[in-house]
């Protein structure tokens, strides 16, 4: 009859820890909303100081202690970004129809670590592992904008600005402007930069720590949508990063402001080339 015992105990133990999370901090108080007597609070109590889980101040006041917010760090440094974006990104591609691409920053390069496939027959050619053109792509616009200003200086200065199309960025003056104000409105576009048949809209997932974490965007051919119905599909894109970003523990608001009504960059030269976005 121990484990039921030992399982009453961490039962009682955990709701402790949770009223005490919700600012519940008095012995007196603890044991009324638990309704246990006090002398069984107070030693599970004593338990959870030992480890590190409440703490007590002079005035006899409980709150949550270190361990719980080592443990609540550790989780969420574990959490991986493609497995807690996919059902989200799964649910966008059904929801647009269009194909939807995560990516991630590393030291320099974006690469594509998760994609949605469309409905649509024609497909891109992109591909999980492979990277994004720094200077041509929605989703590495939007991760670029989670530097700070030296290091995309940097990586601006860095790039070899080859021309994919006529609407290619080929300047690290321009793009740094591109990405600035993507960073300010809350996503990117890639308008027949990369592919003269394609147009994209890409928008930041935060991480815990507050800092861009990922990117998702949205991938449509022309022939399906055209530009002003691609930009169409941003509130869309921006509910799906703000709940990625919200399951990997970001708690802040996510910059985002509408576009104007049939916003357009232009037209666009032809030319065609490898499929990002």
């Amino acid at each position: 009859m121990a484990e039921p015992r030992v399982s009453q105990s961490l039962s009682r133990a955990l709701d402790l820890l949770d009223l005490v999370a919700r600012g519940v901090d008095s012995l007196d108080a603890l044991a009324d909303a638990a309704g246990v007597h006090k002398t069984t609070v107070m030693r599970l109590l004593q338990t959870l100081d030992a480890h590190g889980y409440v703490t007590r101040d002079a005035s006899y006041r409980y709150h949550l202690g270190s361990a719980v917010f080592a443990l609540a760090q550790t989780a969420l440094d574990g959490q991986d970004v493609r497995r807690v974006a996919s059902p989200t990104l799964q649910s966008l591609g059904a929801a647009t129809g269009q194909t939807v691409h995560l990516a991630a920053y590393d030291d320099g390069t974006v690469i594509y670590i998760d994609k949605v496939e469309s409905r649509q027959p024609l497909r891109m050619y992109s591909r999980i592992g492979l990277p994004a053109a720094l200077h041509a792509t929605a989703v590495a616009k939007v991760l670029l904008g989670g530097l700070d200003d030296g290091e995309l200086q940097r990586i601006a200065d860095a790039i070899d600005y080859e021309r994919f199309t006529g609407s290619t960025i080929l300047t690290p003056q321009a793009l740094v402007r591109e990405v600035r104000l993507s960073a300010e409105r809350g996503w990117a576009v890639d308008h027949e930069e990369h592919e003269t048949f394609m147009n994209c809209v890409g928008a930041p997932v935060f991480g815990a720590d507050g800092r861009v974490a990922a990117a998702v965007s949205i991938s449509v051919p022309n022939q399906v949508l055209s530009y002003d119905q691609v930009l169409g599909l941003l509130p869309a894109l921006h509910a799906a990063t703000t709940t990625i970003s919200a399951n990997l523990g970001y708690s802040g608001d996510a910059p985002f402001l509408p576009p104007a009504p049939s916003a357009s960059h232009g037209s666009r030269s032809p030319r065609v080339s490898k499929g990002q976005s």
